[in-house]
């Protein structure tokens, strides 16, 4: 169950997915698991990652299923780089669906005052900046031929004040909203876009973290509620559904009562 927000644009008139498909961050393992979901023969699939050799994995397991699966080792941290392998994977042929998956987890450690001002700046830099420019990018060119989708996957933290990771749900909420407008601003040029904001999810970086994961989900299954929002046309989804009760509960309560609660949050682990 999620909360999904529908949106009129779906990926196609026939709703059909895309033959091209961009997956950044599938050296993980979300990124991997949406990879193995879309892949299938007929399908070509352009997979980023930081990890050269489990991207490399990845392709190879793409393959096995009967897509043609391309790799490029990309750190989005280096925009400018990112914004080049863009452009070159974007005049190579046109991109139909892109899933913007790569991104930072940043959490103060617990002997921590604050988060390290470099590792805030790294978050907020790859989880926001880098993949923002690399949607308005691919926003540009889907726009300029009328058709495309572009997913962005953030996080329920972006709805929650979290004073241990204040970098990672300040880049997600920023995300968030920027994900938001770019929808607004493209939908009439035939555009889609969608935001997915997942719980805990059951991946290797997740599993790193020793305390108890409230509703974790496998990576199969959030690659599976992606793609259905992703069929759907929605603007938005956020999954397990209890954090949609959460989001709601951050909402409603008092400020104070609020500050109290999340005041009394400690770093996991």
């Amino acid at each position: 169950m999620s909360s999904i927000v529908p949106d009129a644009h779906h990926l196609s008139p026939g709703g059909a997915v895309p033959d091209r498909i961009l997956i950044t961050g599938a050296s993980g393992g979300l990124g991997r698991a949406l990879a193995m979901h879309y892949a299938g023969p007929g399908r070509r699939l352009i997979l980023w990652g930081r990890d050269p050799d489990r991207l490399a994995a990845t392709a190879r397991m793409c393959r096995a299923a009967g897509a043609d699966a391309t790799i490029r080792s990309v750190d989005q941290a280096d925009i400018p780089a990112a914004l080049a392998h863009l452009a070159d994977e974007q005049a190579a042929g046109p991109i139909g669906l892109a899933l913007l998956v790569a991104g930072l987890g940043n959490i103060r450690a617990a002997d921590d005052l604050v988060e390290d001002a470099t590792q805030v700046a790294r978050t907020g830099l790859v989880n926001f900046v880098a993949t923002a420019a690399l949607a308005a990018a691919l926003a540009r060119t889907m726009a300029t031929r009328g058709a495309g989708r572009i997913v962005l996957v953030g996080s329920a933290a972006a709805f929650h004040a979290l004073p241990f990771a204040p970098a990672y749900a300040g880049s997600k909420a920023g995300l968030a909203r920027f994900a938001e407008a770019l929808r607004i601003e493209v939908r009439r040029h035939g555009v889609g876009v969608t935001l997915v904001s997942p719980g805990f999810i059951d991946t290797a970086l997740d599993r790193t973290v020793p305390d108890k994961r409230p509703f974790v989900i496998s990576a199969a299954q959030a690659a599976a509620r992606i793609a259905a929002a992703v069929d759907r046309g929605s603007a938005h989804a956020i999954f397990p559904w209890p954090f949609v009760v959460l989001r709601w509960v951050d909402r409603l309560l008092p400020r104070p009562l609020r500050d109290r609660l999340l005041g009394s949050l400690t770093p996991p682990g």
